[in-house]
């Protein structure tokens, strides 16, 4: 006999996503000397933290981890707690029915089956964009009107998209002549959407979106991720 890596047998392709969540919590917080099968039911949140951030390291392929700002994100949306402060959260503990068994408030899929679907996107899509620090990503939409209400028009970030697996947003600002101002949040663009045209593309067509939060014209900060013939074009 030889201890192995977890292993999950599935009968269909759509088990798959529960299948990589219980072998990376078997893989992260099992101890070599357990009981057979016999996994913790809580952990502690910072080595959730831990986990996740060499889980997306590992599987987009980029040396840029996760930030303190994305796990308090992060935090917020899996203890469904946006009273507590990035303190608070590093004392508590997390439960495998808050990970992936708990549909999250108002929302039609777990917290596992949410971050799986950025890993993928990023993975397939976003990486250089990642490792280009381009993307906030884990920003919820209100802190994002926060940031964004106080600054120039056609100021803009990208964020995952909260209400749909998979999925990458431009918010952006809108200012009128009287000085009000508006966030405003595309629709989100999936995996087959960035595959038909990048986003760096996609970007440079929008003529509303002018500077990168927080002020970088768009051009400087997304120009090496335009498609060459389309530069050439111009």
């Amino acid at each position: 006999q030889v201890l192995s890596l977890p292993i999950v047998v599935i009968v269909h392709g759509n088990q798959d996503n529960n299948a990589k969540a219980t072998v990376l919590w078997d893989n992260a917080f099992s101890e070599i000397d357990r009981v057979p099968f016999v996994v913790a039911e809580r952990v502690p949140w910072e080595k959730m933290c831990d986990t996740l951030n060499l889980k997306f390291k590992a599987e987009v392929q980029t040396t840029k981890g996760l930030l303190k700002e994305h796990y308090f994100f992060l935090a917020q949306k899996i203890f469904n707690d946006h009273s507590a402060s990035l303190e608070d959260f590093q004392s508590r503990s997390v439960s495998w029915a808050q990970f992936n068994k708990e549909i999250l408030p108002g929302r039609g899929f777990t917290f596992w089956q949410w971050f799986d679907g950025v890993l993928d996107l990023t993975k397939r899509c976003l990486k250089s964009y990642w490792s280009d620090r381009l993307i906030i990503g884990f920003i919820s939409k209100q802190y994002v009107c926060k940031l964004l209400s106080t600054e120039p028009d056609g100021t803009f970030l990208l964020r995952f998209s909260d209400s749909e697996i998979g999925g990458v947003t431009i918010a952006h600002v809108i200012r009128g002549k009287d000085g009000s101002s508006q966030v405003e949040n595309i629709q989100p663009f999936s995996a087959k959407d960035l595959s038909i045209r990048s986003l760096g593309d996609r970007i440079r067509d929008l003529g509303q979106l002018r500077n990168l939060y927080p002020n970088i014209p768009k051009d400087q900060a997304f120009g090496s991720h335009y498609n060459s013939e389309w530069v050439g074009a111009e």
